[in-house]
């Protein structure tokens, strides 16, 4: 099942919205942002996909996964985070 553009749009405003956070909170330059900002996109569409392929509807708005898409979002967060040290 592939993504309206509603859907899309709402992900990819959480998605942002956990790579900002997450920069707040660990990241120090403009190019953490940029990876941090890419790892939320890849991990928010990897909990999406897990969502989909599972067929999880913990919380969901719309088509979004939301508790799935979030998880991975934050754990492709904390390995990028692990990564680059």
């Amino acid at each position: 099942m592939s993504l309206s553009s509603p859907a899309l749009v709402l992900s990819i405003i959480i998605a942002s919205a956990y790579g900002a956070l997450f920069h707040v909170w660990k990241g120090k330059t403009a190019k953490d942002l940029l990876i941090y900002l890419a790892a939320g996109l890849v991990g928010f569409g990897l909990g999406q996909l897990v969502g989909n392929t599972l067929g999880l509807g913990i919380f969901m708005i719309g088509q979004v996964h939301v508790v799935e898409a979030s998880l991975m979002c934050w754990l492709v967060l904390l390995i990028a985070k692990w990564l680059k040290m």
